[in-house]
């Protein structure tokens, strides 16, 4: 078997790899029958002749892989018909702007398994860089935090280059006496979290975070069923939430008066309640000021995503009374940092974290060309240009007009 890591075709360009020059060696090494090829980059993270050093030939034509490995979505001119793609392609929610891209996957029969569909037995991702996704959006929500207030001063991750250099800047960081929710139980959620204690921001219990002041920052976890009740009164259940999302209610109301920062890592469908409405940005009691959006679901969870805002430029404003986008930091606006491609500022450490997770639990399956592999087929969303029956929901999206 040969495999492939393509070239980043999206624009902006992202720099974060499948499987690193170290991680490829020890694929080598331990898989005899296996081949690596890597598409030569100016952008990767991990440059082209640290692959080589590695001992992985470098190519400009990644034709001859039989089975490629990407990030983000692939541009729909650098598709490879026939081939087998592993990458996030952003469709299984049927998202408008990659149905293009959709169809033209089934145009050109190709086999696409989507990483976000990888799950257990559970419905709880495998793989995914939502750690990095979490730091990255909990640092840059503190930024535009003490960007709009002058209480603190944070500079870009990107500037630091490494997780451990970003643990560093934190030394000697004093924040005021802030509220912050985070929400969510996952990776991202994980991430947030690391970042918070880091920062020393002390953890409190719901009860005394919704009725006392704090002479020192708080933050507070809330999870699924911290958010959501069930409209009939009886307990909440995960899987019954996920299956009959509108037989539920959400709870974060009662939050958001006590709340000046918002970092938000809960998973959101369109069938799931929003943390909260457009118009309650207006109300005299939503006391929210920042919100890190790390789910990033435009006019989803939250509902003043306006979409996404980038590396480059992370924070918008969105005015409290036209809820039109604005400049961040003025006077009526909330502030919204939702950059869809967040680990891409630690691209090296996100590298290592993801290949290492695919490494583990993908990698020695599909090696050893073991059939029927239950995760795998599961995330199958094309095989050979023909949608697979868990993704039947999908056909008009995916069928060519």
């Amino acid at each position: 078997m040969k495999i492939g890591l393509i070239r980043e075709g999206k624009i902006p360009a992202d720099s974060r790899v499948a499987l690193t020059p170290a991680q490829c060696k020890i694929l080598l090494a331990n898989y005899p029958d296996l081949s690596i090829v890597v598409q030569s980059s100016t952008d990767r993270s991990f440059s082209d002749e640290e692959y080589k050093r590695a001992g992985i030939t470098v190519v400009d034509d990644i034709s001859s892989a039989d089975i490629l490995f990407g990030i983000k979505e692939v541009p729909v001119s650098q598709l490879i018909p026939n081939k087998t793609y592993f990458f996030f392609s952003h469709t299984k929610k049927m998202q408008a702007h990659n149905q293009k891209l959709c169809r033209a996957m089934v145009e050109k029969n190709i086999t696409l398994i989507d990483y976000e569909c990888l799950e257990y037995e559970d419905g709880a991702r495998v793989i995914g860089f939502g750690f990095f996704a979490g730091v990255v959006g909990a640092h840059n929500g503190m930024m535009a935090y003490g960007n709009r207030t002058g209480a603190f001063d944070l500079g870009r991750v990107h500037q630091v280059k490494s997780f451990n250099r970003l643990i560093k800047t934190y030394f000697g960081l004093r924040l005021p006496n802030i509220k912050i929710a985070v929400t969510g139980s996952g990776r991202v959620a994980h991430g947030l979290l690391e970042v918070m204690n880091i920062m020393g921001v002390q953890e409190v219990e719901k009860s005394d975070y919704l009725e006392r002041a704090f002479s020192y920052p708080v933050y507070v976890q809330l999870k699924g069923a911290d958010l959501y009740a069930a409209k009939d009164g009886i307990a909440y259940n995960r899987k019954n939430f996920h299956n009959n999302p509108h037989s539920y209610y959400c709870t974060f109301k009662n939050y958001y008066s006590e709340t000046d920062i918002l970092l938000n890592g809960i998973y959101w469908d369109s069938d799931i309640p929003r943390l909260f409405e457009m118009e309650d940005i207006s109300k005299e009691n939503f006391r929210i000021t920042t919100i890190a959006d790390v789910t990033d679901d435009e006019n989803g969870s939250v509902p003043c995503n306006l979409g996404d805002s980038t590396i480059t430029d992370p924070v918008y404003g969105v005015d409290r009374i036209t809820k039109l986008k604005t400049l961040p930091y003025l006077p009526n606006s909330v502030d919204v940092m939702a950059v869809g491609n967040l680990p891409n500022e630690l691209p090296r450490d996100a590298s290592n974290y993801f290949g290492e997770q695919l490494m583990k639990h993908i990698l020695p399956s599909l090696f050893s060309n073991e059939e029927n592999n239950a995760m795998i087929s599961n995330a199958t969303i094309l095989e050979k240009g023909k949608l697979m029956p868990n993704y039947s929901y999908m056909k008009d999206y995916a069928a060519n007009a």
